[in-house]
């Protein structure tokens, strides 16, 4: 297995509410570990908790309790804080790039910045490596002088990724970057992605909601629920033999075309109710109230991680050990 490179330790964020002493637990001790070279996928429903870990990751939250580490070295501090050197290695790539881009700016001088703050470039040199990151992700030169109003969502995402890449970074995390694109638009930014990866020997930590997505890119997967990892594992152990009743139900929930698939469908699994709120968290296991499997000890005990194999835990009670 590859070193670690980024890993999170109990990792908490509570934000204070307007009544005393209550607070939205958007994150409740959670531990991630992603190796070098890992194309992560932290899955779960809006309010699960998966922005917030980005977040935290990238220094924009502090976080309540808990550690992020990065190359085995604390760096639980805002990003203010943060190392020229870090904030090089460690880039996101936000959900709607129509609000992250400038649009006051051209494309050129959007990925510019990083170009110039990193690798003191000026003049045309500057300019010939912008065009060179532009075209890494299939954007024409003359894309340079465009503004982020003038281009598709698809094509600002891609500006995105490459003012991303424009650092050289070790680990790119992605914050929902194809959810508010049309299928086939999702397809090739996905594709140049993969590329990427094995091009410049990237690490990814990839936040969704969508698990078919996954199926088919992603190395390992942690399943995110109000706040909580309750499944983690390899992705095609976790689509064969998913473990806990979250992760068989978001899997049953994925539209099937042919009987093969159909057969791979956990059965016996309902989806009902919506995610509660993580103000008012339910005791024992937070999934009791839309589990239809849930037993008396699921209310009142929470559950502890238990590993099936080396690289695949689950967070249930209900889990058969043998």
């Amino acid at each position: 297995m590859n070193d670690i490179i980024l890993e999170m330790k109990n990792l908490k964020k509570y934000f204070p509410t307007k009544k005393e002493n209550m607070y939205v637990k958007a994150v409740d001790g959670i531990d991630v570990s992603i190796a070098e070279g890992d194309f992560f996928g932290l899955i779960g429903e809006s309010g699960s908790g998966k922005s917030t870990t980005a977040y935290m990751v990238m220094g924009i939250y502090e976080p309540t309790a808990g550690k992020v580490l990065y190359r085995k070295k604390d760096i639980s501090i805002p990003s203010v804080q943060r190392s020229l050197s870090l904030k090089r290695e460690l880039q996101i790539v936000f959900q709607d790039p129509g609000t992250s881009l400038n649009s006051q700016r051209t494309v050129g001088q959007i990925v510019s910045l990083p170009v110039a703050i990193h690798k003191r470039l000026h003049g045309k040199k500057l300019k010939n490596k912008v065009i060179e990151y532009l075209e890494e992700v299939e954007l024409p030169a003359e894309y340079y002088y465009k503004h982020p109003n003038e281009i598709g969502g698809g094509e600002k995402q891609l500006v995105a990724i490459a003012r991303a890449l424009a650092t050289d970074p070790s680990m790119i995390i992605l914050d929902e970057p194809t959810s508010a694109l049309d299928v086939s638009v999702q397809a090739k930014i996905i594709n140049t992605l993969r590329r990427l990866q094995n091009n410049f020997d990237l690490s990814y930590l990839f936040i969704t909601h969508d698990l078919s997505l996954m199926r088919n890119i992603a190395t390992r997967v942690g399943i995110m629920y109000l706040g909580k990892i309750v499944e983690v594992g390899p992705v095609e152990e976790l689509f064969l033999r998913p473990q806990h009743p979250y992760t068989k139900m978001l899997i049953s929930s994925i539209p099937v075309v042919t009987k093969e698939e159909e057969k791979l469908r956990p059965k016996n699994i309902k989806s009902k109710g919506e995610i509660p709120s993580p103000v008012n968290v339910p005791p024992g296991c937070g999934f009791h109230t839309r589990c239809s499997l849930a037993e008396k000890i699921c209310k009142e005990k929470e559950p502890d991680i238990i590993s099936i194999s080396e690289d695949h835990q689950v967070k249930c009670h209900l889990f058969d050990t043998d």
